[in-house]
């Protein structure tokens, strides 16, 4: 790039719409509602609005995990939220999360019904509401710096190099080249961890995991941007052991499943009301 094509910032930015590239709908410089929308809501406890965005997925592994430990109190309604149709910017939903995020949960076993947003709360609300999932003692604080490394970190995985890889209008060297080595940097960190661990907090199974893998274990399996080979994911021996070993637990395949609207059909479930949904 000559400096004559370098980008000068002006001195107060201003927003210029359309911006290009995708989801670009969607995106603006305020918060808020556009539109009124009232939400479905189902019988049961708890009501997921939600996208099976690796976000998602995170929670609705989760419930499913938690059905599969026998908690009938974690029955949930799931409803679809079209993030490409603006669906995150409806009232009921703001309501819910005035981020405009999903996925967005309701309580609805208290006295009175609860919200809860960013899916990294909403997986640690649900394993202290029912004590599970989740370790006691010094793993505890394992589980805990995990679960916010994976805040922390996927935000550079999909904001900065999903966003530059696969959705950027134009292919920019420098902003690909400095997201790949940032990604690749915590695929390293996670297939050291892993190689001494089964499951990220040791030989427990957690929230850690359910937070980590619809990222980093999707990545892996070639789920997500269809970057495996850019990466060398394959290069992580440990790592791709411990993604290929979540991906067969029922509850993870179940979960996936939720709120999914591309791919083979088989492999959608749009809304989610029971577990016969499923057959």
């Amino acid at each position: 790039m000559s400096a004559d094509d370098s980008y000068i910032p002006p001195t107060v930015w201003q927003w210029h719409t359309p911006n290009g590239g995708n989801w670009a709908s969607i995106n603006r410089p305020i918060s808020g509602a556009t539109h009124n929308k009232v939400l479905k809501k189902g019988q049961h406890p708890f009501q997921l609005y939600s996208l099976a965005t690796p976000n998602g997925v995170k929670v609705t592994v989760m419930f499913e995990e938690l059905l599969a430990l026998g908690i009938k109190e974690a029955e949930y309604d799931a409803y679809l939220i079209n993030i490409g149709e603006g669906d995150q910017f409806g009232s009921e939903f703001v309501n819910i999360n005035p981020n405009s995020k999903i996925p967005a949960l309701l309580d609805q076993s208290e006295k009175e019904t609860r919200r809860i947003f960013e899916s990294g709360s909403i997986l640690f609300y649900l394993a202290e509401k029912f004590q599970v999932l989740i370790p006691t003692g010094e793993k505890r604080t394992e589980c805990m710096s995990w679960l916010f490394w994976q805040m922390g970190s996927a935000p550079y995985l999909g904001g900065g190099f999903g966003h530059f890889y696969a959705y950027a209008p134009e292919k920019i060297e420098y902003c690909i080249d400095r997201f790949s080595m940032e990604v690749k940097r915590q695929l390293d960190v996670l297939d050291k961890h892993l190689a001494h661990n089964e499951y990220i907090c040791g030989d427990e199974y957690s929230i850690a995991d359910i937070a980590i893998w619809p990222w980093y274990g999707a990545l892996a399996l070639n789920r997500l941007y269809n970057a495996a080979e850019f990466l060398d994911v394959a290069s992580y021996q440990h790592l791709m052991r411990w993604a290929k070993q979540m991906d067969q637990r029922p509850a993870v395949k179940r979960g996936v499943m939720v709120n999914r609207t591309w791919g083979d059909l088989s492999s959608q479930l749009h809304e989610r009301h029971d577990a016969s949904d499923f057959t």
